[in-house]
């Protein structure tokens, strides 16, 4: 299958830039791949398409200020994307010192290359592990992307980060630390909302899966099949599980969907996983997916294909386009009930 056949035309007004008024505000896509049906709701009118027989899982993520900007020790500008603090390598001094990040910089940078962060803070490049580079920092990595960090907005936002974006490029029940880009499907909910889900008899789960900043990479290769995911570390806990058994799931987001359907797989409920899903994927376990609007030619947009059909998501997109929905981190949301 050719990545070409992913793609499709965009107006850039459309790219959202900001988030709708209040959380719930979006419109909603309701996609039914079995038929074909596109209907136009408002994402208020979510509640009204579930019930007492779906489980709807969560990613409690948490997006950390994972985005640096420096220079290099000798001069010149870099910017640096913490993907992965890595917690084995804590001293004795406290702290994890190491981490695996994104260098952006004029010239690339080397190992053994010195690099000043935030307030004065030092990183040592130590090599590369494939597109990421191993930096070991003069304190602990956590601290300092607390202290000095910025939220790290997808590169098709072109403001800074804002106030607003610290609270709106989150989901209302993030909770576990560990993600530089937000399950951007989560974010149409706030806690009133999930409670009118429960009250119609909806079991409500959790599990975590850290989305990495590859989830913005571009699918390089010309057939999809040769293409290769990054590695996201995933955890979910036996009463998610036990929470959707018998029921029909609904998952939230694409990160949700691949961490149930890695479950499924391998038998393993947490680990790291680069579980690639294109058209010919056979789903095991998600029955419906709450999702935005993708970037063409991504994997995101090749998984969106698999569950509800390559011709039935080409048609569901330019109906969108020619509706004037919003698309990507910040806007609009669509749910599909999957193909047989």
């Amino acid at each position: 299958m050719l990545v070409s056949e992913f793609d499709y035309e965009l107006p850039s007004e459309l790219i959202a830039q900001h988030p709708a008024p209040e959380r719930t505000a979006s419109r909603l896509l309701h996609l039914d791949a079995a038929n074909g049906a596109i209907e136009d709701l408002a994402f208020a009118d979510f509640p009204a398409l579930v019930g007492p027989r779906d489980a709807l899982v969560l990613n409690d993520t948490r997006v950390v200020r994972a985005r640096l900007a420096g220079r290099r020790a000798s001069g010149g500008k870099v910017e640096v994307l913490v993907e992965r603090v890595l917690e084995d390598s804590r001293t004795a001094l406290g702290g994890a010192r190491e981490a695996l990040a994104l260098v952006r910089a004029s010239r690339s940078v080397r190992p053994g290359g010195e690099l000043v962060v935030g307030d004065g803070v030092r990183a040592t490049v130590l090599g590369r592990e494939g597109e990421l580079y191993r930096v070991r920092f003069s304190e602990d990595v956590n601290a300092v992307l607390e202290r000095c960090g910025a939220v790290p907005l997808p590169p098709y936002i072109r403001h800074a980060p804002q106030p607003e974006d610290a609270a709106r490029y989150q989901t209302v029940y993030a909770a576990v630390p560990g993600a530089v880009a937000a399950p951007t499907s989560g974010l149409h909910f706030d806690a009133a909302m999930l409670e009118r889900v429960a009250a119609r008899g909806v079991r409500i789960a959790k599990l975590t899966l850290h989305v990495g900043s590859g989830t913005f990479q571009p699918v390089r290769t010309a057939n999809v099949e040769e293409h290769r995911m990054h590695g996201e570390r995933y955890a979910i806990p036996g009463e998610t599980m036990r929470a959707i058994e018998g029921r029909r799931v609904l998952a939230v987001g694409t990160t949700s969907l691949r961490a149930l359907e890695t479950a499924a797989l391998t038998g393993a409920l947490s680990g790291e996983t680069d579980l690639f899903i294109h058209p010919g994927f056979r789903f095991r376990v998600v029955e419906r997916l709450l999702t935005n609007f993708h970037l063409p030619r991504s994997s995101l947009l090749m998984l969106a294909a698999a569950f509800a059909g390559l011709a039935n998501i080409r048609r569901a997109y330019a109906h969108a386009v020619e509706r004037r929905y919003r698309f990507y981190s910040y806007g609009d949301a669509m749910l599909i009930e999957r193909a047989a």
